[in-house]
């Protein structure tokens, strides 16, 4: 939620100089202690996108104002949340270009973000159940990403894909962007904005680093039709995984110019204000449709789908940092599992033969995919966990156990579909 916040109305300055005072013009200067207690830490933490908004509630200014003199790390966000409000105030030089754009577009953002910060005020918001696993997974991702404050350099530690670890993280900015965007938040990275050129930033000729395909949201069906009209190379008229492998490029380029923890931040800043949203917790809107990636889903679908990328990909940082990451509670797994099998079906086509699957495990399930015409022809029983790694791209068909009986080729085909997907 904070980061592309504006100013509002509890700035100002702090009092007179001097020990344990706020010596900058924001009331912002270098803080006196160290991190003070944790609990105060974790509770003004949480309130500062709503401060830099002016969207903090009464009596609620004074407290984060005496916990910034004396805690450095908050003091520090703080003054990174201020100056990107700051940016975003800040009329569109000349008028034209990509980032004038989005600058003709801030009030409606800042709106957004106004809400967003006054819902997200501690214990006030819960997630309906479409957005929950997201929820999930963002918390645990920033559970492991703060193990690195005590170990910066391990930033650099190679994850997959040709990204370390603050490539991920900046990867997982540019996915999440494309659902934010489309629900009127405002931008958390400059990347292409329009402020300059992006160091090294070129398009793409394949589809990526490696020749992965990009992240989908299951077949491709060709151009988006709901895309933006807005400048992205190679052109907004290219077919979706030309235009999402050139802007994940540019993200991730842009992103390792500048220090891990402000990554981090941007992933975190967007990610909250996700989930502040009302269609976070609004079943009813969530159900509006939008296409995003190659597939029209309901908006609920789609937050679905960040949470699975999130999870698999705190799952590469975990295993290269030598860290087990905790699978998602089965309650979220069944939501992955109901998404991923309706878009396998679609992907297996009407024709298919028809296989029952049965998952395994406290969230698993049994579904028949393919045709409706013909009598099943092979039954595959498979592991949850192992399923959702083919899926996600990790897994191979030879690598994963499993029980098989009937027409292996319709089994087959059904696992090499599955793989296809490659959503991440």
């Amino acid at each position: 939620m904070g980061g592309s916040a504006g100013t509002g109305g509890s700035g100002g300055s702090g009092g007179p100089e001097g020990p344990g005072n706020p010596a900058g013009p924001d009331g912002l200067g270098e803080p006196g202690g160290a991190d003070g207690s944790s609990a105060a830490h974790e509770e003004v933490s949480a309130l500062l996108a709503a401060w830099a908004l002016g969207a903090d509630m009464p009596g609620d200014d004074a407290r984060v104002r005496d916990h910034l003199r004396d805690c450095a790390p908050c003091a520090a966000e703080a003054r990174r949340l201020r100056e990107t409000a700051r940016l975003l105030d800040e009329p569109a030089p000349g008028g034209r270009g990509r980032g004038a754009g989005r600058k003709a577009n801030a009030g409606l953002a800042r709106g957004r973000l106004m809400a967003a910060a006054r819902a997200a005020r501690p214990g006030q918001v819960t997630p309906a159940a479409h957005a929950a696993p997201y929820a999930g997974a963002v918390a645990c991702l920033d559970a492991l990403l703060r193990e690195l404050d005590h170990a910066p350099a391990r930033w650099g530690t190679p994850v997959v894909h040709d990204w370390d670890v603050q490539g991920t993280v900046a990867h997982l900015v540019a996915a999440d962007e494309v659902l934010a965007e489309r629900l009127g938040l405002a931008p958390v990275t400059e990347a292409g904005t329009g402020l300059g050129a992006v160091p090294g930033t070129r398009p793409p000729e394949g589809y990526g680093p490696e020749g992965y395909r990009p992240e989908g949201y299951g077949p491709d069906t060709g151009t988006d039709p709901d895309a933006p009209a807005a400048g992205r190379t190679p052109g907004a008229r290219a077919p979706w995984e030309l235009r999402w492998a050139a802007r994940t490029h540019e993200v991730v380029t842009y992103e390792h110019t500048r220090p891990p923890a402000e990554t981090r931040e941007a992933w975190r800043t967007q990610a909250h204000g996700l989930l502040a949203l009302p269609e976070a917790g609004d079943e009813q809107l969530a159900a509006a449709a939008t296409t995003l990636m190659g597939l029209r889903l309901p908006v609920a679908d789609h937050y679905v789908i960040r949470a699975f990328e999130t999870w698999v990909h705190t799952r590469d940082i975990g295993r290269a940092l030598g860290r087990t990451v905790p699978p998602p509670l089965p309650v979220h797994l069944q939501r992955f599992l109901g998404l991923t099998v309706r878009i396998l079906d679609l992907a297996l086509g009407p024709d298919a033969r028809p296989v029952l699957l049965s998952v395994e495990g406290e969230a698993g399930g049994d579904w028949v995919l393919g045709s409706d015409a013909e009598p099943i022809a092979a039954e595959l029983v498979l592991e949850a966990t192992d399923f959702l790694l083919l899926v996600g791209g990790r897994q191979e068909p030879d690598e994963i156990a499993r029980g098989q009986a009937g027409d292996a080729a319709a089994s087959q085909r059904l696992l090499e579909t599955a793989t296809s997907l490659a959503w991440l």
